[in-house]
């Protein structure tokens, strides 16, 4: 007879992450898709379907092609190899892409035109006027900056940057030669794609793409020729990065190099228009080198990512949601600083529901205090203008010890990374560049301050990035503390980045990729056992990604020695949900609203004592086992309650909720008869009513009243 725990690791019973994923971003386009949305969000959501599988594409399939070429074929989890993924995420990915560009040409165009918004799909529809709007603008803005490329015995076909959207040509030459030539102009990305034309009478505002203005004049590229024939295409390639670090004598000038090789991997994905002619198509597909299965006909306009830019026209503000102010941190709400409140009590930050401004100004009041000593940093994305920079290269100009690691690792902000660390260095901070064959996706900064009664140290501990602009699209949580122990824990956890000490045992954090995976089991399987005893069993746990095996298998485990398990994930999930013997007593649901769910929150019910933690890491085995994670407890009664909290409305939501089902699709509740709960916006409701109640508390009797100063003139 087969042992139980194969059942609990059979490739049957879960679900490749590739696979997954593309559910996910289904997902995301059913957002774009509800038409009780406001037109632009649905806008939005469209725009980002596409830059998800852009990514998706660069990194996910471009390594599995790798894998392909390296001969690997061992199976994933699901038990499937890496050729059978690239088969099966074609299949659906070119369907994901047809529901993409029908909800482009028959939702959203006919919408946009009711709204007053016209969106020229071809430059042929352009009115004698518009036409000529066009033309000028071509011959003063474009012209200039457009490098015609034509291809011939002296010339060899032109290296295609990724991601560039470019128009391909058959030209024939005017002499009279019959022989066709092939050519392409790169479609400049220093100009706007959207082109607004001058309004009509009606008062309605058309807008066409850069592409088809260029089309429509390509004749004045090529003046020996006729042009036959033009279309637009765009190149996919392999920006998956790889670095043998043990030999990359210095890490920052290796990623520099790699950085440049991105823009000429591997073709691995060509968008073409549907209407493509068969020769510019057959020339492209072998000078390029691609499959058929990685050609992409598109019905409209290629790379719908400028969908972003339309969002952010001027004048449509009706046709958006009323935008959402960050409130204030009640606890903050007073003329003490910083470290002050700290010292009242731990504080829990809520993003972005709460501004994420107290982070900012921690590390700014701290690079100011004389009595603060050292700062010491982890960052792993930041803004493009990041204030917590500036503050730390403040802290240095004032002589304070700054340490601080930054991750050159972290995908697609590499080059942002490198920036910052050499004017960091060149300030005097002593900077980290993270450590070999990991990388440290861990959110804490640490504050050591000289105060009467001795050294203090004060942490912030995060679920998500030191990132001030992504703070106020991603949900998650921090904590701020000057818990003893937890500052002599972010101490060794310092140590350990920038000296290699491994502390011989830790208070309250927990750490990857050594003890978090241990950690995780172990707690797992407390509560089999209690469930096995008969005594209350439960876990919630809320992440961005679940496929780590182990952790499935002991979760099925559980699941069938009697624990309620109910997971809150955004977006991978390799576990099936609800299946008879093996996971019928657990619930696994997804969130996609109008922020981005990102906060990581990990309860158990330990018999009555319950466990709550959060933390930077998911179930993941790259997140266990590959990067420098911090799991850290919250213990403050008052913080635990509400951090329940917001898992209970997260489990109650209604609105923006997918369930997993038994066969593997996710489908949204059935609201008949129930009161609707959007998660997201109860959150901001009752931040505000946090701020009020605390004001009221401030002012009972409603006196301050604040008077404007008036010109005595």
């Amino acid at each position: 007879m087969a042992d139980i725990s194969d059942i609990y690791y059979n490739p049957d019973n879960y679900v490749n992450r590739e696979l997954s994923w593309i559910e996910f971003d289904y997902r995301v386009l059913s957002e774009a898709r509800d038409k009780n949305l406001p037109l632009f969000e649905r806008l939005k959501f469209l725009s980002i379907t596409a830059s998800n599988l852009d990514e998706f594409y660069m990194v996910r399939v471009a390594s599995l092609k790798d894998m392909v070429h390296a001969k690997y074929t061992k199976p994933d989890i699901a038990g499937m190899k890496a050729d059978e993924q690239l088969e099966k995420i074609s299949e659906q990915t070119h369907e994901l892409v047809s529901l993409q560009y029908s909800t482009y040409n028959r939702s959203i165009l006919p919408a946009l035109k009711q709204n007053g918004l016209r969106v020229i799909s071809s430059h042929e529809d352009l009115s004698e006027a518009e036409g000529r709007f066009a033309d000028t603008y071509f011959i003063r803005d474009v012209y200039p900056v457009l490098t015609p490329m034509a291809v011939d015995s002296s010339r060899p076909f032109p290296l295609i940057r990724n991601k560039s959207l470019n128009i391909a040509a058959l030209l024939k030459k005017k002499s009279g030669e019959e022989e066709l030539e092939f050519a392409m102009v790169q479609v400049p990305s220093v100009l706007p794609r959207i082109v607004e034309l001058p309004a009509d009478e009606s008062g309605e505002r058309s807008f066409i793409l850069l592409e088809q203005i260029i089309e429509r004049n390509m004749e004045s590229l090529f003046l020996n020729y006729n042009v036959v024939t033009t279309h637009p295409f765009r190149v996919m390639r392999n920006a998956d990065l790889t670095i043998d670090e043990e030999e990359a004598v210095d890490l920052l000038e290796e990623i520099e190099k790699q950085l440049k090789k991105r823009q000429w991997g591997e073709a691995i994905r060509l968008e073409v228009e549907d209407k493509i002619d068969k020769r510019l198509l057959k020339i492209l597909k072998r000078e390029l080198n691609i499959s058929s299965s990685d050609i992409f006909e598109i019905a409209g306009p290629l790379d719908l990512t400028f969908l972003m830019k339309m969002y952010g026209l001027n004048g449509f503000d009706y046709l958006k949601e009323i935008p959402y102010i960050p409130q204030q941190v009640p606890e903050l709400m007073n003329e003490d600083d910083i470290f002050t409140n700290i010292r009242k009590g731990d504080i829990l930050l809520h993003h972005p529901y709460q501004t994420f401004d107290p982070v900012v100004q921690f590390v700014k009041t701290a690079a100011k205090d004389p009595e603060v000593l050292a700062i010491k940093q982890t960052l792993y994305r930041v803004s493009g203008n990041s204030p917590i920079i500036a503050a730390l290269l403040e802290a240095a100009d004032n002589r304070k010890q700054v340490s601080v690691l930054v991750e050159l690792k972290a995908r697609f902000d590499e080059e942002n990374n490198i920036n910052w660390a050499k004017k960091l260095e060149k300030a005097g901070c002593h900077v980290i560049y993270g450590l070999v064959g990991l990388k440290t996706h861990s959110k804490i900064t640490l504050v050591v301050r000289r105060e009467e009664d001795g050294i203090r140290r004060y942490v912030h501990l995060g679920t998500g990035n030191y990132n001030d602009s992504t703070a106020r699209l991603y949900t998650d949580l921090g904590l701020m503390t000057c818990n003893p122990q937890i500052g002599e824990d972010a101490t060794a956890v310092f140590n350990m980045l920038s000296g290699y000490s491994e502390p011989l045992h830790w208070n309250k954090l927990v750490v990857a990729p050594i003890w978090l995976r241990a950690r995780f089991l172990k707690m797992i399987r407390r509560e089999t056992r209690n469930a096995a005893a008969g005594k209350p069993a439960h876990i919630i746990a809320k992440m961005n990604s679940l496929c780590d095996k182990e952790v499935i298998a002991a979760l099925y485990e559980a699941s069938c020695a009697g624990v309620t398990i109910q997971l809150i994930v955004r977006g991978i999930c390799s576990l099936k949900a609800g299946v008879p013997g093996l996971s019928e007593r657990i619930t696994v649901r997804s969130i996609v609203g109008n922020f981005l769910e990102h906060a990581r929150i990990f309860y158990f019910e330990n018999d009555g004592s319950p466990e709550l933690y959060l933390g930077s890491a998911d179930w993941m085995p790259r997140n266990l086992d590959k990067r420098v994670e911090i799991m850290f407890p919250v213990e403050d009664e008052r913080l635990l309650e509400r951090i329940m909290h917001v898992l209970k409305i997260q489990l109650e939501d209604n609105v923006k909720t997918h369930i997993l089902q038994p066969d593997g699709t996710w489908e949204k509740p059935d609201k008949r008869g129930k009161t609707l709960i959007n998660c997201q916006e109860q959150f901001c409701e009752e931040a505000s009513l946090y701020v009020r109640a605390e004001l009221g508390r401030l002012d009972p009797a409603g006196s301050r009243v604040f008077i404007p100063t008036e010109s005595q003139g």
